[in-house]
């Protein structure tokens, strides 16, 4: 995307409003450590936060390190995290992550795109969260929910989550990607959710809605 004043006053205005609204932001999914966090970011594909918070103990209990997780059999996995959804796909990736871990990382998670990327299950916007999440490193996650918002905000064309992630990075400081992209989380929550929504009532949506360039922005 290239520099737009409109764009950047409003990507401004918006970050102003997420500071005010979400001051202090928690990471939604319950963790230990880099690896607990990787693996219920697996978890939370198609499934909700919430849901995962309360499956994932049961299955930490169990084994909170790769070495412990690869030794128990994968239908025991796929037992515990059944809930969560996507079952057989899910203790599959668990437990593949966690063996390679276990032979090539010896039992850490990496701090390295390259690295998480190669990982069985883990896709470009699970390494993100780790990385951000768990490590402090500059990422800015994009999941179904993000993209819908930037959209739906004129920060992005919208046509697929790569441009997404691209177009907001461009609009925000590296150093708040982390930040703003758990805000945008809780923000769609509360008061951009995709369904029954009034974007007049909405905080972000009442002056914001409209194209990448758009007067309205």
């Amino acid at each position: 995307m290239g520099e737009n004043p409109q764009i950047s006053d409003k990507a401004q205005k918006i970050m102003e409003i997420l500071d005010r609204l979400y001051p202090l932001v928690e990471i939604p999914l319950h963790h230990h450590d880099p690896y607990t966090l990787l693996v219920a970011t697996v978890l939370s594909a198609q499934c909700t936060d919430l849901r995962v918070n309360q499956v994932a103990p049961q299955l930490f209990a169990l084994a909170r390190t790769p070495s412990e997780m690869v030794a128990l059999e994968r239908s025991r996995i796929e037992e515990i995290i059944r809930p969560c959804g996507l079952a057989p796909s899910k203790s599959k990736a668990i437990w593949g992550l966690s063996e390679r871990l276990v032979e090539q990382h010896q039992g850490e998670v990496p701090d390295r795109f390259e690295a998480l990327e190669a990982l069985p299950g883990v896709g470009h916007k699970t390494a993100s969260v780790v990385m951000s999440q768990a490590f402090g490193k500059p990422a800015f996650p994009v999941d179904t929910h993000i993209h819908r918002l930037a959209a739906r905000w004129g920060l992005s064309s919208g046509k697929n989550v790569v441009q997404t992630e691209r177009d907001l990075k461009n609009l925000f400081p590296q150093e708040r990607w982390g930040t703003i992209h758990l805000q945008m989380i809780y923000f769609g929550r509360e008061y951009c959710p995709a369904r029954n929504h009034d974007p007049a009532h909405c905080p972000i949506c009442s002056w914001a809605a409209g194209t990448v360039g758009d007067p309205r922005g």
